[in-house]
């Protein structure tokens, strides 16, 4: 019986595993899409979809997936028209968050949205409610394999970034969004594929949460993150590394 009640352990882990590859891939074809229909079908011209390809590789999705959910976009009468909509709120703990989705639907996702906030003990507010807290920046992700601190520093420098954080995770190179895609493209000429290259919202300042008020804080972003519609999720909170083990236990 043991045994038994292993393998099934491990086979519901494995679903579980395969169920957020799937919903992850599914949410890259949908940014593939939008970002090819906004512009042209061509990364060269079109730097959205490079970035939205680059993020898709990375993760390992197949080329021919890829190449359907350009052509998707570009052929006629291209399927699903998504729209672009930033949902704002509190999570447990005063934690403030916002949700970035695309979705074919304004009034489901906005339901399904203030019905997590609802049930998880935050609250959905108006647009701008809480980004006033963030910066709107462009990051750009490298292993610490690809070059020492020192080097890396200096081509993001050269390249017209703001700041490089270097540590045992690998590089975060930060820029303002207007100059994103140029830092972008002249470390990739140098380094290679970044590991991550996004646009993204970044607190400006943090609250650091008790393991209660962490667990909370994650469960609420687990189930807006599960929604299709929701494409990223960022909050203003930070959680100590012993807290976090002790919920990773």
């Amino acid at each position: 019986m043991a045994g038994h009640s292993q393998f099934k352990n491990i086979m519901h882990r494995k679903g579980a595993q395969d169920a957020r590859r799937a919903r992850a891939f599914a949410k890259m074809i949908r940014e593939i899409t939008v970002s090819a229909r906004q512009g042209l079908p061509d990364m060269g011209s079109n730097p959205r979809l490079r970035s939205a390809v680059m993020a898709a590789r990375a993760a390992n999705m197949p080329r021919d997936t890829i190449e359907r959910a350009i052509k998707k976009a570009s052929g006629a009468g291209a399927g699903d028209d998504y729209e672009e909509v930033r949902y704002e709120g509190y999570g447990p703990a005063g934690v403030a968050v916002i949700v970035e989705a695309l979705t074919d639907n304004r009034n489901r996702t906005a339901s399904a949205i203030r019905a997590a906030f609802n049930k998880h003990g935050g609250a959905l507010g108006e647009t701008n409610s809480v980004s006033f807290m963030f910066s709107r920046v462009g990051v750009v992700r490298y292993p610490g394999a690809v070059a020492d601190a020192e080097a890396m520093l200096e081509a993001a420098i050269e390249a017209g970034a703001d700041d490089v954080v270097s540590g045992a995770d690998g590089h975060e190179v930060i820029v303002g969004v207007e100059g994103f895609f140029a830092v972008r493209d002249a470390l990739e000429q140098r380094f290679g594929t970044p590991a991550e290259a996004k646009i993204e919202w970044r607190a400006n300042v943090t609250s650091v949460l008790d393991e209660d008020k962490a667990a909370a804080v994650l469960k609420l972003l687990d189930v807006l993150d599960e929604d299709d519609d929701v494409q990223n999720v960022y909050a203003n909170f930070e959680i100590p590394d012993d807290v976090m083990q002790r919920l990773s236990a």
